[in-house]
């Protein structure tokens, strides 16, 4: 009784490090992203510290409910969207350390808690009663359907391809950490591996809403779309989920396609402690955390115009998800031949 107590215990501050991790290095991450693609269009740009200025002001400003909200629903909102994002991240391992909640959920059921940010965001939009948050919250679930097919596609190949070499569940995170997927695959399947990465970054893409497919904000159509009416607290809950969201997905790139640590390879150059290969493998996993979020979010944001809703769902369910059945052809006919 005393252990188990323990080990909660253990779990919930285990939680809150990563939720402090999560929140700090996402808006880190978005300055830096701010950053950088002000450089690249041949501008300065604000601050790397400016989302934390962003959200200090919206914490200290007034949150105002119009007349016709739902006022319950859209206070609650923000709060079940931060909530369901950084619960998303306890179910992913950070580099060296395992997922807090590793026996808990596997890739399948982080499919399912990915749609819960979105879904605290279509009703948040709804509730408001704007027309401008209403056709926010309609183009928001039109792009949560047309991801979510490559997205599962993607999974369920990789997926498919691990249950051949291993006896334990091959949709856990686990087994993708312990098997990495290069090492795995023939070259049919290394073929197919590049465009479900491909396809993995422009999912990530849409599931962060950014150009081109932030169409659910589209501040020069529909003026910010489901965010119009919110202010103060509320705003700032929506900007930090966002930030956090932007970790989830990057971290869960990096769990399925780069679980590689570089202790492994460097213990036998170099004499360090425990501590110091943990530091060296955290590191070397928040670079590559970086490294994903310059391909999917800042190099596409810098060189593409918004796509209009039409030209979304054509690209998620014509052209990814067909690429996505290609990829999964090409792995079928790796396990068949088994190099």
């Amino acid at each position: 009784m005393v252990g188990e107590i323990l080990n909660w215990i253990y779990i919930i501050v285990e939680a809150l490090l990563v939720s402090l991790f999560g929140l700090f290095f996402g808006l880190l991450t978005k300055g830096i992203d701010r950053k950088i693609v002000a450089h690249m269009q041949w501008r300065i740009g604000p601050p790397i510290i400016q989302p934390f200025r962003d959200v200090k002001k919206l914490f200290c400003k007034e949150s105002i409910v119009p007349e016709n909200a739902v006022s319950w629903l859209y206070n609650s909102a923000p709060v079940i969207c931060l909530a369901s994002t950084i619960l998303l991240l306890l179910y992913i391992p950070m580099g060296p350390f395992p997922a807090i909640l590793n026996n808990y959920g596997d890739v399948i059921l982080i499919l399912y808690l990915l749609t819960l940010p979105s879904l605290a965001m279509v009703a948040g939009g709804f509730a408001s009663g704007s027309p401008f948050a209403t056709i926010g919250a309609q183009r928001e679930m039109v792009l949560m359907m047309s991801y979510e097919f490559p997205l599962a596609f993607t999974i369920v190949a990789l997926g498919w391809k691990i249950s051949t070499i291993s006896s334990h569940n091959a949709f856990s995170l686990e087994a993708f950490t312990s098997h990495p997927i290069w090492n795995v695959m023939g070259p049919f399947g290394i073929v197919g591996t590049v465009i479900l990465l491909f396809i993995m970054i422009l999912v990530t893409t849409g599931e962060i809403t950014k150009v081109p497919f932030d169409i659910a904000e589209a501040e020069t159509e529909i003026a910010e779309g489901l965010f119009v009416e919110y202010s103060g607290r509320n705003l700032a809950l929506f900007y930090l989920a966002d930030s956090v969201k932007t970790i989830v997905m990057s971290s869960l790139i990096v769990a399925i396609f780069f679980p590689y640590n570089l202790s492994p390879y460097l213990s036998s150059l170099v004499a360090l402690p425990r501590w110091g290969w943990y530091t060296l493998d955290f590191l070397f996993f928040l670079l590559k955390i970086e490294t994903v979020v310059f391909f999917s979010m800042t190099l596409i944001r810098a060189t593409m115009a918004r796509f209009r809703v039409d030209q979304v769902v054509k690209t998620y369910w014509g052209y990814l998800t067909l690429a996505a059945l290609i990829a999964l052809v090409l792995i079928a006919i790796d396990i068949m031949v088994r190099w």
